[in-house]
């Protein structure tokens, strides 16, 4: 995350991570005819410091907290939204449309925080020009660098084996893409000024496979 967005907004990593939890928790409060809901309540529902969600909402919101009633649920997400980009549609690509590519997809839930996968793109001829949902295409890779830089495309989303993950990551560079949600299990090196997002699956299950160690090496 070289020279990110978040570094030049003067956000630090971790509270921008925390900000998807405060609007999700902030729509339940609206599909449940809450108006309004205090720091202290915001807090313990998402097991936060008073004191740190008051700072977070003052960076992203210039809502103001009332006392008694708190802060305007209506107000706050419409805050958090254009503040994290979700009131604009980002459009991306994907590269590597196996089980884990198809299923990204598939998946409709990426247009609730704007962004729109338009296609994807792999090098197996069997996949290429499968359609799903009626919107998506895979492409062969040789079509990349056209439809990246016709369409102004700067998301890509890896989803390649480790052995092939640096040089899909290089091409999209080179194709103007400027930030990489990469779930392939590899360390991407890339240029300053570009973003990487890592899904790593096998750092997630270090974490899992170390805490139940820890919880059973205690009895």
């Amino acid at each position: 995350m070289r020279t990110s967005d978040n570094a030049v907004r003067g956000i630090s990593k971790q509270a921008l991570l925390r900000l998807p939890y405060y609007l999700n928790y902030l729509k339940v409060l609206q599909k449940s005819g809450v108006e309004t809901v205090s720091a202290p309540k915001i807090a313990a529902a998402l097991s936060l410091n008073e004191v740190q969600v008051r700072k977070d909402i003052a960076f992203v919101s210039s809502c103001a907290g009332k006392p008694k009633t708190g802060f305007d649920v209506h107000l706050l997400i419409h805050d958090f939204e254009a503040f994290l980009g979700y009131d604009n549609v980002n459009e991306a690509i994907l590269v590597g449309a196996g089980l884990l590519g198809r299923s990204l997809l598939q998946y409709k839930g990426f247009a609730a925080y704007g962004l729109h996968l338009v296609a994807a793109f792999d090098r197996d001829p069997a996949l290429t020009e499968l359609r799903f949902y009626g919107e998506q295409k895979i492409f062969p890779m040789e079509k990349l660098e056209d439809l990246c830089q016709r369409m102004r495309i700067h998301i890509g989303i890896i989803c390649v084996p480790e052995t092939s993950a640096q040089a899909v990551c290089d091409r999209l560079v080179a194709c103007g893409i400027r930030a990489i949600w990469n779930f392939a299990p590899a360390h991407l090196i890339v240029p300053d000024g570009i973003l990487v997002q890592n899904e790593n699956v096998a750092s997630s299950l270090a974490v899992l496979s170390a805490h139940l160690k820890d919880h059973y090496s205690e009895k």
